[in-house]
């Protein structure tokens, strides 16, 4: 990869992680408090592909908060694709690895599609 492919690779990753955050303030102010609820509860748990799932063991009970909240990352993550020249599945991940450091202690990850409570 060239130097100039390099530099807007990393634009475009800055730019994705700052709307991202816009984005995801936005999509998800309506359901913050749950969706807060279900990831201390350990019935929500993050993905390393920016989306949300039930993590093993645990209750169906936020299926259709996931659900939700997954639709609404979904067209964010489309938006920012879009935006910045990238795939969405490249968004996601951004994202996640953008927002992961900011995980509260406990939170249910999947990385690799291992599960494991940071």
């Amino acid at each position: 990869m060239n130097t100039a492919t390099m530099n807007h690779t990393r634009r475009a990753c800055r730019r994705i992680v700052l709307f991202a955050a816009l984005l995801l303030s936005f999509t998800g102010s309506a359901l913050a408090i749950d969706l807060d609820g279900a990831l201390k509860k350990g019935v929500a748990g993050e993905v390393d592909n920016g989306y949300l799932a039930v993590p093993p063991g645990a209750s169906r009970e936020a299926a259709e908060l996931i659900g939700t909240v997954n639709n609404e990352r979904r067209s964010a993550y489309q938006e920012l694709a879009r935006k910045n020249g990238v795939s969405p599945e490249i968004a996601g991940k951004v994202t996640f690895e953008k927002r992961y450091p900011g995980f509260p202690p406990g939170t249910w990850i999947s990385i690799q599609g291992r599960w494991s409570q940071k």
